[in-house]
């Protein structure tokens, strides 16, 4: 049986789509460069890491999200997006468009957002 193992986005500026993902969900991180993943990008002739085509951010328990370069602009809506949850949707609201993100629209039961690469994402109110 196959797991969910990572959530792929494509983008144009990977470490700082990267940012804005370990920013806006809770316990996720960009993975630290270690000597070892260094040495790699300068064998592809990459010397700064803001420069990398693939960045990973890495999470305590849920699946992990890999930021990736691609030539193209997206032209048309996701066919896949992220639902998040929050306690208070109206206040993390407006800790996500503070990172970067936009609203889109605004549904009685939630809020279409795009992050700074206009992929879109919903938010909604934790049911409990």
């Amino acid at each position: 049986m196959a797991r969910l193992h990572d959530i792929v986005i494509d983008c144009a500026r990977p470490a700082a789509t990267a940012r804005f993902w370990a920013a806006a969900l809770d316990g996720y991180t960009v993975a630290r460069y270690d000597d070892a993943e260094l040495a790699r990008l300068r064998a592809q002739g990459i010397t700064d890491p803001e420069d990398d085509p693939t960045v990973l951010v890495e999470s305590r328990g849920g699946p992990r999200l890999w930021c990736q370069l691609v030539p193209e602009p997206k032209r048309a809506k996701n066919r896949l997006h992220l639902d998040l949850v929050a306690d208070a949707p109206e206040t993390e609201l407006g800790r996500l468009v503070g990172l970067g993100a936009s609203v889109l629209a605004h549904h009685d039961d939630h809020y279409v957002l795009a992050d700074p690469e206009g992929n879109e994402f919903c938010l909604f109110a934790l049911q409990v």
